[in-house]
């Protein structure tokens, strides 16, 4: 496929323009050259994120080509590669997730149209801090990071709590993104330094971190030439209609292992927010936050929650991101597809990733499926 090979490309050789898909109808019906959304595309920051679908970009990018249409819902956002790339490609998206950090990512890379961090903005908030807080200080003591470091947290807050709309929200990305990278694997889960392997981003003092991040953020604003939004909350609570396309790419229920988000990045939930309306689970080790219930990630609840989920998009063309390994099996969910949708396709994609964060999930890779309902 065209739009894979230049994918390719961009990381081993640099983008070749010479294969540009062109003329293809997509967004508000502009051509739109799918090679250069891809380019843009592969400079989004990359956030090391369960499910994360940075690497099916260039299959997701062929469908939403060939689907057209003007309006596109995000429902689980996520990373947030996908709501750019839908605005990319020239939707007006809409991206929604029930966790705060993605939908922050959102409102910098997607809704944000132009606004960027000034080199000004970024030493301010790597200086001396504004105020006397401490609480990452206190909280965190001895977990996670230096403390230095923590400190360093404490004070770019003091200073982010002063920004405007669409600065704050690229500095939150950029703290956020600079503590994933310093922890070992992006997740929150333990607390000691048992995957230190030696490696740049685990030396790299956060607040360096930092100044990189934001100039990635920066790199990576550009004005769709119209509005998008971004909601955080339930997908039961979005209003089904106005969307040519929705893409749904819920938390997948697993046959034994959990995929609980808060208890893997907990840490960039609360940071996302300064832990404000964020209850800690003080007796744990690791202070995590109270988990949050979602129908899509348990064996039981599953299958209702996307029959549910389809018939409130019913008037939508319906793209799912969904696991060979998962459960409910394929023929399960295009039955439920079906029950909304004369028109029903399923393709499997080559690439397989690893289920789950632990070493025992290498073991376990699995494929990826689209279902189509249109």
């Amino acid at each position: 496929m065209v739009a894979v090979a230049a994918w390719l490309t961009l990381f081993v050789v640099g983008v070749r323009h010479d294969v540009a898909v062109t003329g293809t109808r997509l967004g508000k019906g502009a051509n739109v050259d799918l090679c250069a959304a891809l380019e843009r595309t592969a400079a989004f920051p990359r956030l090391r994120y369960m499910g994360s679908k940075y690497r099916l970009v260039p299959q997701l990018a062929e469908v939403f080509a060939e689907l057209g249409g003007h309006t596109a819902l995000d429902a689980f956002s996520g990373s947030g590669v996908v709501s750019y790339l839908l605005k990319s490609l020239g939707y007006q998206v809409t991206s929604n997730d029930f966790l705060t950090f993605p939908t922050v990512i959102a409102r910098a890379t997607v809704v944000n149209q132009s606004v960027r961090l000034a080199r000004d903005d970024i030493e301010l908030i790597c200086g001396p801090p504004s105020d006397d807080r401490d609480f990452i200080q206190r909280t965190f003591d001895g977990l996670y990071f230096t403390a230095d470091d923590r400190q360093f947290l404490d004070s770019a807050w003091s200073h982010i709590d002063n920004l405007p709309c669409y600065k704050r929200a690229l500095a939150i990305s950029a703290l956020v993104l600079a503590a994933a990278r310093k922890q070992p694997r992006g997740v929150f889960t333990f607390t000691d330094l048992r995957y230190d392997d030696g490696r740049r981003d685990l030396r790299l003092p956060l607040r360096d971190h930092f100044r990189e991040r934001s100039v990635a953020y920066n790199r990576i604003v550009f004005s769709a030439g119209g509005p998008n939004y971004v909601l955080c909350g339930d997908v039961s609570e979005i209003p089904p209609g106005g969307y040519d396309l929705v893409y749904l790419d819920p938390p997948y229920a697993p046959p034994r292992d959990d995929n609980d988000y808060i208890k893997r990045y907990h840490f960039l939930e609360g940071l996302s927010a300064y832990w404000r309306g964020q209850k800690i689970m003080e007796e744990t080790r690791t202070k995590k936050l109270e988990k949050r219930y979602t129908p899509f990630a348990y064996k039981r609840t599953i299958v209702e929650a996307l029959r549910q989920t389809f018939k409130q998009f019913k008037d939508s063309t319906i793209v799912l991101s969904y696991s060979s390994n998962a459960v409910p099996d394929a023929k399960t969910i295009e039955g439920l597809l079906r029950e909304v949708k004369n028109e029903v396709e399923v393709r499997p994609i080559d690439y397989k990733y690893s289920f789950g964060t632990h070493a025992a999930a290498q073991r376990r890779a699995v494929s990826e499926y689209l279902f189509i309902g249109r």
